[in-house]
C-alpha cells in the first residue's frame, strides 16, 4: 500500500526553504508535487524524498531537524486539539498515537515504559522509503517542541536514540536540542522520566477534546474511494440549512477547494455532480414524502429561488416539478388492477 502524509506536514516549507537559499516550487517540482502540495495528501516516499533533497541540495545536514523544530506541534494539524485538550501528558501521548495514522500512514509511534523511564518511539514503515535519516530527525525536532509545549520547563529529557549515524558535529545537534543524540541505536526514541507522564494539562478542555477525536474518526475512515460518498453525507445534512458551497466542504475536510476537486476527478466525478445528484435525490424524495411547497423546496434545496431549481429539476427529469408531482400522485391513488382468476383445468 503507498503511504500519504497530511499535506500539513509541509507547513512553513516555503519560508524555510528560501531560508536555506532554496526555489521551494522549483523543489517540490522536481519530486513531482505541486505547488500547492500542503492543501491536499501526498505521498510518503514523495515527502521523504523532499527532505532528503533539499538537506543536499542546501549543504544542511540538519535541514530536516530544523525545519521540524521550525514547524513545532503546529504541523500535527488536527490532531492538536485532541493532544492539548486531554487530561495529563500521558492523554496526550495516547491520543497522538490513536490519531497518527490519520497524518501519516507510512510511520508509527509507540510509547513505552521501562523501569521508572518512559520511550516515544517513531519508525518510519513505509518500505519503498530509502533513506530516512531527514524524516526521522524532522519528526524528532517536532516531538521534541511538542514536548516542551506540554511540559514546558518540566521537559528535561535523559536522551535521545537515534538509529541512523551522526549527519553533522554532534554539538551541533546538542545545541539545537539541548542534548546529544546517542547514534547507532537500534530504535529512535526520546527516553524521559515515566513520572511526566502523569503531569496535569491545565488548558484541558474535555469537551473541546471529545469534538476533535469525532472529527478525527470521521476523517480516519475516510479513503479516496469512499470520499464522493462522504462528500454527499455532508451535502444532504448542510443542503436544509442553507446554500452549500465546495469551499465549505473542502475546509470541514481541511482540504484545499483545488485539491478536493482533484481528489474527486480520481473518482470520475465532481463536486457539482454530486451537488446536483444530492439535489435531485432529496428533491424526488421531497416531492414524493412531504406537503412542502415548492419554493420551501427551493430553499431546502440551497437554490436561490424557485425558477432555478424547476429548471434543474426539468433538466433532471424531463418535465417541470409541478407535473412530476401530479404523475407521482396520480401513480399512487390509481386504483389496483383486479387479481386474475387462477386458471382452471385444461379439458
Amino acid at each position: 500500500m503507498t503511504s500519504f502524509v497530511h499535506g500539513i506536514a509541509l507547513l512553513g516549507f516555503e519560508d524555510f526553504a528560501l531560508a536555506q537559499g532554496l526555489d521551494p516550487r522549483a523543489t517540490l517540482a522536481e519530486i513531482g508535487l505541486p505547488g500547492d502540495a500542503q492543501d491536499g495528501v501526498i505521498s510518503g516516499v514523495q515527502f521523504n524524498a523532499l527532505l532528503e533533497l533539499c538537506a543536499r541540495r542546501s549543504a544542511n545536514p540538519l535541514f530536516g531537524l530544523q525545519f521540524g523544530l521550525q514547524q513545532g506541534a503546529k504541523a500535527l494539524g488536527d490532531m492538536l486539539y485532541a493532544i492539548q485538550n486531554a487530561g495529563s501528558v500521558g492523554g496526550a501521548l495516547q491520543a497522538l498515537m490513536q490519531y497518527f495514522h490519520v497524518h501519516s500512514n507510512g510511520a508509527q509511534l509507540q510509547l513505552e515504559r521501562h523501569g521508572g523511564y518512559a520511550r516515544l518511539l517513531y519508525e518510519v514503515t513505509d518500505g519503498e522509503a530509502h533513506s530516512v535519516r531527514q524524516t526521522v530527525e524532522l519528526a524528532m525536532g517536532i516531538s521534541a517542541h511538542l514536548m516542551q509545549d506540554l511540559l514546558q520547563h518540566a521537559w528535561k529529557p535523559r536522551g535521545l536514540l537515534l538509529r541512523h549515524s551522526s549527519a553533522a558535529e554532534p554539538g551541533l545537534y546538542r545545541r539545537l536540542l539541548g542534548i546529544t543524540p546517542r547514534f547507532d541505536s537500534p530504535v529512535n526514541a526520546w527516553v524521559f522520566d515515566e513520572t511526566l507522564l502523569n503531569v496535569p494539562l491545565s488548558a484541558a478542555d474535555e469537551r473541546l477534546c471529545q469534538l476533535a477525536r469525532f472529527h478525527l474518526d470521521e476523517l480516519a475512515r475516510i479513503t479516496l474511494q469512499e470520499l464522493p460518498g462522504y462528500v454527499q453525507k455532508l451535502l444532504r445534512i448542510w443542503l436544509p440549512h442553507g446554500q452549500v458551497c465546495i469551499e465549505q466542504v473542502a475546509e470541514h475536510l481541511k482540504l484545499s477547494p483545488r485539491s478536493l476537486q482533484r481528489y474527486l476527478r480520481a473518482e470520475n466525478t465532481s463536486f457539482q455532480a454530486l451537488l446536483d445528484d444530492t439535489r435531485q435525490a432529496l428533491a424526488a424524495r421531497y416531492l414524493r414524502d412531504s406537503s412542502l411547497s415548492l419554493t420551501q423546496l427551493a430553499g431546502l434545496l440551497g437554490y436561490a429561488d424557485l425558477s432555478t431549481f424547476s429548471r434543474a429539476f426539468s433538466r433532471w427529469n424531463g418535465i417541470s416539478p409541478q407535473k412530476w408531482k401530479r404523475h407521482q400522485l396520480s401513480a399512487s391513488t390509481a386504483p389496483l388492477s383486479p387479481a386474475c382468476p387462477a386458471a382452471g383445468p385444461s379439458v
